[in-house]
């Protein structure tokens, strides 16, 4: 009896693990008793399944359907691998796999990739030696054929997983934190891009209240729109706004790249298989898309696009024929034409066999970042670093865990500062799909706070933060100068629209040409250290005004704000040459003159009516005799540079005013600097 009772309990036993881990269909067959509640499940299911088939843009919309069926009968395989395959594209990757291993545990052989996605969903919550054992055991169940297909993908993930680790173990010092719901929604949020100042956010949204409000026929996902965000007073940042036509189009329009001064903007839509357009900001609005030439578009797809401080190289990715393999990154240059010359391929240190993407070059004309498929990736695309130095690119680094996940982490741009870096990811604790972050790199600017809820949901309305400190140490610092302002009518304080020329004046070379904003007058510089810059504002109907920033080589970052006023052309208006300079005690003019010197004669060459006296001023160091004389042989120097370069000497005078017109106290060296000074006036027009 004894015996009888052991083998019933042990048959009762097995018996009811079978029953547990049985494929149950949605049949009458097996809820009999229940048949209004088998038809409201069979009917949630089919309106589930109507939006999964429509394409993995509506899958999350799925969820809410094959919940309420799976409630009924939480015991069928294929709707398990479903629910599964559903989590996979939020920010849930935990529940995508319980539903993906119930779903092999229900039925082994439910879909033949069951294995690997399991084997993914591990591998994006960081479970990496759980991941390797499901790529394994995948790989094991192959056929011959599937694993002389696939083989090396899943051995590459494998890599992954191993990289992951590593990473993983030594965390970067950063604060990650949700931009929160003012910028993102439910729905994709990427391609974040943003001036050099940060005063401004461009980036890319599918949400519902796209333009034209329609859904792509690929993915049934809403069509892409460009957003754009204004920082406040506060700091915090304002609601996005749809700019609308002509910016946004029916059609896909994304973020591609931004000038570091914020005034043009590059743009893709998905039109002759996807180009890169410019777009220029005039006042408050930006003018019509303008494709980019042959040199830069073609019948492939271009999808990501940066272009240097200087305005003169743009960085852009196409998968056209001849790269390495996939997505690479290209450079082209400006020819003196204004027109893009041709693109040449990044070294093979650089691209890889795998996909490169959103390229993005920093304000310091050296450094890029990109996201990579390739390099020691974690899994997905993964953030890298790389530096333009004698010649060559350095080795690309990963910029590491936090930051990079096993998803995806694509479209970072980083602050002129470098204290604050912005990106897309699809981390736990997000609004849904991908959302944009703001990283704040190795500084102690807020207290840590011990997050210990649950991780939310991936439509939870509630912005995540999340920090990862080791010990307390300084930020690093780039080496840069960010020259800002406004560009104003010295009389009326109004803006006024300029070209700013940017040159080396050691060099005697033109770096670059901006422009101030015409609604407002706003303009910004990135000045990369180690050089010794002249600038020059010219507006039509004004004096050019001039400005001289000599920048260490290893000068830290810092921020100048500085408002140029301007003075209309008439008589008795004057300026001050600040790229005018001499050797000491000397009236010899230093080469770094030319370029000063020449702006002066062209001006006089364009109005050959004007008449103007050149003076020379000092500090009040030694006598007044000697200053008066050294003053006054300066101002000859100038004078007798214009006659040498074919101004007629009846149009100039000069005078040497010693000290006797300080425009700064003489009491510090700052004051005495702006004292010694080379000026022009308007004397007859």
């Amino acid at each position: 009896m004894k015996k009888i009772n052991i083998l019933s309990i042990l048959f009762i036993f097995l018996f009811s693990g079978y029953a547990y881990s049985q494929n149950i269909e949605f049949s009458k067959n097996h809820f009999p008793n229940d048949k209004k509640g088998l038809k409201e499940a069979q009917n949630n299911l089919k309106a589930g399944d109507k939006l999964y088939y429509l394409g993995e843009g509506r899958w999350v919309d799925a969820i809410e359907f094959y919940i309420l069926a799976n409630e009924f009968n939480p015991n069928n395989a294929v709707l398990n691998y479903k629910l599964g395959r559903c989590y996979m594209k939020t920010s849930d990757k935990h529940k995508a796999i319980i539903f993906l291993e119930k779903a092999h545990q229900l039925k082994p052989n439910v879909e033949g990739d069951v294995l690997n996605f399991i084997a993914q969903a591990y591998h994006e919550v960081h479970d990496f030696d759980k991941a390797i054992d499901k790529y394994r055991e995948y790989k094991n169940a192959l056929t011959p054929k599937s694993l002389t297909e696939i083989g090396k993908t899943i051995d590459k993930k494998i890599k992954e997983c191993e990289n992951g680790k590593t990473l993983k173990a030594e965390p970067v010092r950063v604060f990650i934190d949700n931009m929160g719901a003012v910028i993102n929604t439910i729905y994709p949020e990427y391609s974040p891009i943003i001036n050099a100042d940060e005063s401004m956010i461009i980036f890319t949204s599918r949400r519902n209240t796209t333009t034209g409000g329609n859904r792509a026929s690929t993915d049934e996902k809403y069509y892409e729109d460009i957003f754009i965000s204004y920082r406040l007073g506060s700091g915090d940042w304002g609601a996005p706004q749809n700019p609308g036509k002509p910016l946004n189009s029916d059609l896909h329009d994304a973020t591609v790249g931004l000038s570091p001064d914020g005034q043009m903007l590059y743009i893709y839509r998905g039109d002759n298989g996807g180009d890169i357009y410019d777009c220029l900001l005039k006042g408050d609005s930006w003018t019509k898309p303008n494709r980019l030439n042959k040199n830069i578009n073609t019948k492939y797809h271009e999808s990501s696009a940066s272009l240097s401080p200087d305005g003169r190289k743009l960085y852009f990715v196409s998968d056209k024929p001849g790269g390495f393999g996939g997505r690479d990154i290209y450079i082209s240059e400006l020819d003196r034409k204004g027109n893009w010359g041709p693109a040449q391929l990044l070294p093979s240190s650089i691209n890889t066999i795998y996909d490169e993407e959103a390229i993005f070059a920093h304000p310091d004309g050296k450094t890029i970042y990109f996201s990579s498929k390739g390099h020691n990736t974690m899994g997905g695309y993964d953030i890298f670093q790389s530096v333009f130095e004698n010649g060559t690119w350095s080795t690309p680094v990963n910029i590491g865990y936090p930051i990079n996940t096993a998803g995806d982490d694509v479209f970072f741009s980083i602050s002129a500062s470098g204290r604050h870096g912005y990106y897309s990811s699809a981390r736990p604790g997000g609004f849904g799909d991908q959302d944009l972050y703001v990283i704040t790199f190795l500084g102690p600017e807020k207290p840590m706070v011990n997050n210990s809820d649950d991780n939310l949901l991936a439509w939870k309305n509630t912005a995540m933060s999340e920090q990862v400190i080791e010990q307390v140490i300084d930020i690093k610092s780039t080496n840069l100068t960010l020259l800002k302002g406004r560009i104003l009518d010295e009389v009326t304080h109004e803006p006024v629209e300029a070209k700013i020329l940017l040159t080396d004046i050691d060099k005697d070379e033109e770096l670059a040409t901006f422009s101030s904003n015409s609604s407002t007058g706003r303009y910004l510089i990135s000045l990369p250290s180690g050089k010794n810059y002249g600038i020059a504002v010219n507006a039509e109907g004004y004096l050019f005004h001039s400005e001289n920033f000599n920048i260490p080589d290893k000068a830290a970052y810092q921020e100048i704000e500085k408002d140029i006023y301007l003075k209309k052309i008439a008589v008795g208006s004057s300026i001050v040459l600040k790229n005018i300079f001499f050797d000491f005690n000397q009236a010899t003019l230093r080469p770094e003159s030319k370029s000063e010197l020449n702006r002066l004669v062209k001006l006089l060459n364009d109005m050959p009516s004007l008449k103007i006296e050149i003076s020379g001023h000092t500090d009040n160091i030694g006598s007044a005799q000697y200053n008066k004389t050294l003053s006054e042989r300066r101002a000859k120097s100038v004078v007798d540079f214009l006659i040498e370069n074919g101004i007629s000497p009846n149009r100039l005078t000069y005078k040497g005013y010693g000290f006797d017109i300080p425009i700064a106290p003489n009491d510090s060296e700052e004051g005495r600097q702006q004292n010694r000074r080379t000026e022009f006036k308007i004397i007859s027009n």
